[in-house]
């Protein structure tokens, strides 16, 4: 090494501003933070120049003072087990920290922070954000005059006379000197990198075995056994193999996750404006429907005034009708009354004529409407709000809730369904119940009072238990189980009137009998020649046979059912009920086959 690198190797290691990394104070605010522009020369976590820039490995760099205040994520021992106090006073131990900047875990080294890659490069940018900003940068061999030439192989500033000096040494006058303006036009500048062992030493050397770069000392001492090549001959190896790694998989990867990135972000910017597009859109159509709903709940409103104001009318009509045929009748019978009270048998006799004539008139033309028919509305089910009823469109809008004014009419109400008429006894039936109203519509809700009564004519302590489900749509599902047959008299009623019809007669026959035996030819061919094998049938066989035989006496000549002689397949059984007189023949049993 030429005695000028020496001597500005010690010029730079009595900075320690450079050293560390630390900024000028020309370099840095008042309150310490950086203001430089130059983002590759600040630490992320305390917003200075970078102060010993360690490498963590995610190959993001921050200060070492930085890394050993993160907290741990995980402290382990050298045999991997967590430890969970007194990692601190143990050097054996491992940190797992958080990334500030990837959020990625990281393994330090047992040495800490220190044990880390020290980032050159960092500090190269330091180093060059330091002259950027200083108005008068100091020689780094004379430390009086002001540096305006940079030697690029011994990395120092030089004055103008130490620059002449520096070409005319023998060892360094081959040296590429510049000027530090050109230098801060190009906007980088490096430095010595030296062995952290032997101050003043540079990393000139390679160890191979070690994988790390030593200095002259280093491979004399340490590495002495160990094969230590120039670094400028085993760069290019090292230098091949990383960039054989970016160039090959890393920039086509990255290529792929910036287009996928750039898709992501697309899809994002699409979507954020289709949901503000359809948030328009959904406003819009809450707007739109809340002026049908409103329209609608007028509408339906008015109606109610129109319901009213027509209910009004008619019972007013009705109640002077009431009060005047009540004004007629009453005045007439008091007048006859106090005539026959009052009067003599010549007023009697007089006014007879006038006052017959008056009662006949009374009692045959008078307005005598039934009770039961005047004002025969409930007005709670005659009127009645119907909120899930589809009430058609509103201004283009389905809209629900209906006003419902039918009223049931007993007399045009329906029947359908076979089981009000025939039945069979111990088996469900079912018939259904169509409420009309006057006009012989459906009616289209349900909540009617609806009677069922079922009652045997002969047994009049007999009857049947009636279900009544309510559809909801103005039909009725009735359904009974009957358990003796017989007629039956069906009483349907609506309101306490009779439907149309009703009482119905209801027929129920006797349970279905199953046939137990089997449908055979004979009772030779199904029991495959059993002897004891019977048949219902009067057919014999000789020898000892008990059932039937082809072409013998008695048999049916056709297939026919062996427990009661039946000769239809789909028929029910004939056997009579226990007690009646029957043939001997009938009686035998037929053997399971």
């Amino acid at each position: 090494m030429s005695v000028s690198s020496e001597s500005s190797i010690k010029a730079i290691e009595s900075k320690p501003e450079l050293k560390d990394g630390g900024s000028s104070p020309m370099s840095s605010s008042s309150n310490g933070a950086s203001v430089n522009n130059n983002a590759r020369a600040v630490c992320r976590v305390c917003k200075r120049l970078f102060r010993e820039p360690k490498i963590l490995p995610c190959l993001h760099t921050f200060c070492a003072d930085c890394i050993r205040q993160l907290e741990p994520f995980s402290v382990s021992g050298i045999n991997g087990k967590a430890l969970l106090s007194g990692h601190e006073q143990n050097p054996n131990v491992s940190f797992t920290v958080l990334c500030p900047e990837c959020d990625s875990e990281v393994d330090l080294p047992t040495s800490g922070a220190d044990g880390l890659t020290t980032d050159h490069l960092a500090l190269d940018e330091v180093f060059m954000e330091t002259l950027l900003n200083e108005d008068c940068v100091v020689c780094d061999l004379c430390s009086e005059g002001d540096a305006g030439k940079r030697c690029e192989v011994c990395c120092v500033n030089l004055c103008e006379f130490c620059s002449q000096a520096h070409r005319r040494q023998k060892r360094t006058s081959s040296h590429s000197i510049q000027s530090l303006e050109d230098l801060k036009t190009q906007g980088r500048l490096s430095r010595p990198v030296l062995c952290s062992l032997h101050p003043g030493q540079e990393l000139r050397l390679f160890c191979e075995p070690c994988d790390s770069p030593v200095c002259l000392e280093c491979a004399a001492t340490f590495h002495r056994e160990h094969r230590c090549s120039p670094a400028r001959e085993v760069v290019h190896r090292h230098g091949d193999r990383i960039r054989e790694l970016v160039a090959g998989s890393l920039r086509p990867r990255l290529g792929h996750l910036e287009e996928s990135l750039r898709r992501v972000e697309m899809s994002q910017e699409e979507l954020g404006a289709r949901v503000d597009t359809l948030a328009g859109e959904v406003r819009a159509f809450a707007r739109g429907y809340a002026n049908a709903v409103e329209a609608h709940c007028r509408g339906l409103l008015r109606r109610l005034e129109e319901l009213r104001s027509q209910r009004r009318n008619q019972l007013h009509l009705q109640g002077a009708q009431l009060k005047q045929a009540l004004s007629d009748a009453r005045g007439a019978a008091d007048f006859a009354e106090r005539l026959l009270t009052c009067g003599s048998d010549a007023e009697i006799l007089a006014a007879k004529g006038v006052t017959l004539r008056r009662l006949a008139q009374v009692i045959e033309t008078g307005y005598d409407p039934n009770p039961a028919s005047v004002a025969p509305d409930d007005v709670s089910t005659s009127i009645c709000f119907l909120p899930f009823e589809g009430a058609g469109e509103v201004e283009g809008y389905p809209v629900v809730g209906a006003i419902h004014t039918k009223t049931v009419d007993p007399s045009k109400c329906t029947i359908q369904g076979e089981g009000l008429q025939l039945g069979r006894e111990g088996q469900r039936a079912e018939f259904m119940l169509v409420c009309r109203d006057t006009s012989g519509e459906q009616m289209g809700k349900g909540g009617d009072a609806v009677l069922v009564s079922i009652v045997h004519k002969e047994r009049k302590d007999c009857s049947v238990e009636a279900s009544i489900t309510d559809n909801s749509n103005g039909s009725y599902s009735v359904s009974y189980t009957p358990t003796l047959p017989g007629p039956y008299s069906v009483w349907v009623c609506v309101k306490a009137q009779h439907v149309k019809g009703s009482p119905f007669v209801l027929s129920v026959k006797r349970k279905f009998r199953r046939h137990r035996g089997a449908f055979h030819c004979c009772s030779f061919c199904s029991s495959g020649g059993a002897k004891e094998a019977r048949c219902a049938c009067p057919g014999t066989m000789p020898g000892g046979f008990q059932g039937c035989g082809h072409g013998h006496k008695g048999h049916p000549g056709k297939p026919h059912w062996s427990c009661c002689g039946s000769l239809v397949e789909a028929s029910e059984c004939q056997v009579r009920p226990p007690g009646t007189a029957v043939m001997p023949s009938s009686q035998l049993r037929t053997v399971e086959l």
